[in-house]
């Protein structure tokens, strides 16, 4: 079978409904999420890129990076992002229609899913709204999703993502959380996260991944030693039987070697980073992990000739100071410009993403070995014949043993430390 022969067949069945009836002439393989995590599971030791795509220029150059790498990819975007009081352009409303018109005009031809990350539930009334719109972003393109109440407490946490997932589609990839990520504070813990996936397989529900507090935080990684890869590797031997794979978030600013730890000793096959590919594009001296560095007043230091115009950067900063951000208060400028930095000159737009790429395909290629990936999450959808790859996990529990009333009352035998309380999201 050629090669193009080949690509044909797998557009034809490895491209999920909701893909098909968007796009239904596109040659761009966009997949599930299920897709893409046994991609990096066939490899072994190894975990690929969610890129967080907060504009056009982080995915353009996550993609050129990907294909380069033929690395099976992610772009996704978090709720508090791109959700319905979005700080960013990109959204999850119009992601898939931009990832398909980049693939396309680009010839990306590595598998994409298109998550809709940090869906967050924060309270039992954020429930009926979740119903109403779960549905609508599978509707605009999303192949996979995060239901992430672990703002909650554990017996909610689980009962919400019970009650949600009759509105995610069976064929989409699915991740669940446990434990709020706040560094050092509230750590998951091999109980916590056992109940939550031990009560979802005994409702029939294998989720693909889950998202610990391993040690992390968003935005900005002072320590660059923040993921605690023994606690990691521990919850995941202990989750093995239920087919599980690890989602790691909080990744930008962690050490490389710290993250080459994370995809070799444990289950991780999706790593988030957000912070970073948002620097780099805009031309930030960032280390070789990239954590931005700052000047002696605590500034970021533009790199001259780097990402976007000093004449813009100025703009930006004013635009900055004028509203009272610093530091990761800056991802707020993401929507004000984004149009502003898409009526730069060419030259300009081009270094922003190039300058994405080459930092994203030395991440996929040298720290997160996700090289080759591609083509095993390919050859993952020729085996089954289907973009539906199935449950990794057949049912274990009893659901007996995890009715409403049961799993409230396992819950409060837990000894659950959900650490301060906080807005933790950025």
């Amino acid at each position: 079978m050629s090669d193009n022969v080949e690509y044909a067949k797998i557009l034809e069945i490895g491209r999920p409904p909701n893909i098909r009836k968007l796009f239904p002439h596109s040659q761009a393989l966009l997949v599930s999420g299920k897709v893409i995590d046994r991609g990096l599971l066939a490899k072994g030791a190894a975990m690929t890129m969610a890129a967080n795509g907060r504009s056009y220029f982080v995915v353009r150059g996550a993609l050129q990076a990907a294909q380069r790498a033929n690395a099976a990819l992610i772009i996704e975007i978090a709720r508090s992002e791109g959700g319905a009081s979005a700080y960013c352009a990109v959204n999850y409303w119009n992601m898939a229609r931009l990832v398909d018109g980049l693939c396309n005009e680009l010839g990306i031809t590595i598998p994409v899913a298109i998550h809709a990350d940090h869906y967050g539930i924060k309270r039992e009334s954020d429930l009926a709204m979740a119903k109403v719109e779960i549905p609508t972003i599978f509707d605009a393109g999303i192949t996979s999703i995060a239901i992430d109440a672990s703002h909650m407490p554990d017996d909610k946490n689980l009962l919400a993502n019970l009650e949600l997932n009759r509105y995610v589609p069976d064929w989409a990839g699915l991740e669940t959380e446990v434990g709020e990520i706040k560094g050092t504070q509230g750590l998951s813990t091999v109980d916590d996260a056992s109940f939550l996936i031990k009560g979802l397989n005994a409702h029939g529900i294998s989720a693909d991944w889950i998202a610990l507090n391993n040690g992390t935080t968003h935005g900005i990684e002072a320590s660059g030693q923040g993921i605690q890869v023994e606690l990691t590797g521990e919850i995941h031997r202990a989750l093995a039987t239920y087919g599980i794979s690890g989602a790691q978030h909080g990744t930008s600013g962690n050490s490389s070697d710290r993250l080459r730890a994370i995809a070799r000793e444990t289950n991780t096959t999706k790593a988030n980073v957000a912070t970073s590919l948002q620097m780099v594009s805009w031309g930030l001296e960032v280390n070789d992990y990239g954590n931005a560095l700052l000047d002696s007043n605590g500034r970021f230091i533009k790199a001259k000739g780097e990402g976007v115009s000093e004449e813009m950067w100025e703009q930006m900063v004013a635009y900055a100071d004028d509203n009272g951000w610093n530091g990761g208060g800056y991802k707020q400028l993401n929507l004000p410009f984004e149009t502003r930095l898409l009526g730069q000159p060419l030259d300009i737009r081009e270094r922003m993403a190039k300058r994405v790429e080459e930092f994203v395909y030395n991440m996929l290629v040298n720290v997160f070995s996700a090289d080759g990936s591609a083509d095993l999450a390919k050859e993952a959808i020729l085996k089954a014949g289907s973009y539906d790859l199935g449950a990794k996990a057949q049912r274990i529990e009893d659901p007996a043993d995890w009715t409403q009333e049961k799993i409230i009352e396992r819950a409060a035998t837990l000894d659950s430390d959900k650490g301060p309380e906080g807005d933790f999201d950025d």
